[in-house]
């Protein structure tokens, strides 16, 4: 199986440190960053579309966050060159049981699939093999 370059956007830095290591651990992956505000992750996103095409990213999403949402997260990204969007998958991460969420979310055309925290290694090898 190829490897992938990951993203992680949490709130919490715990969650962020947990969803590292399981990412790790699946031996998957190239590089993994993570980001405690979505902001940053965007910006890193669009300074980062200027270099060559790298490996394919996975972007963890946490919906819920303050600041910036999942949703304006997804929202913004969305905006973003078409050649820079097919480079990264999105995959929302949520720990709410709210339908509305859930349901808003996964309407976003960029955002392949919706997990439950907390994550796990075999969550991302299942992920992957898709």
């Amino acid at each position: 199986m190829s490897k992938y370059n990951f993203i992680v956007i949490d709130d919490s830095a715990l969650d962020c440190f947990i969803a590292e290591k399981m990412i790790v651990h699946t031996g998957l992956c190239e590089t993994v960053r993570c980001f405690t505000q979505a902001s940053d992750a965007l910006e890193y996103i669009q300074a980062s579309s200027l270099e060559a095409a790298t490996l394919p990213t996975v972007v963890i999403l946490d919906v819920l966050m303050p600041m910036m949402s999942g949703f304006a997260f997804v929202e913004a990204f969305e905006d973003l060159p078409e050649d820079v969007k097919e480079r990264y998958t999105i995959v929302a991460l949520t720990s709410s049981m709210n339908k509305t969420d859930m349901e808003k979310i996964v309407s976003y055309q960029v955002v392949k699939k919706l997990l439950d925290k907390p994550i796990t290694s075999e969550t991302i090898i299942t992920l992957l093999e898709r």
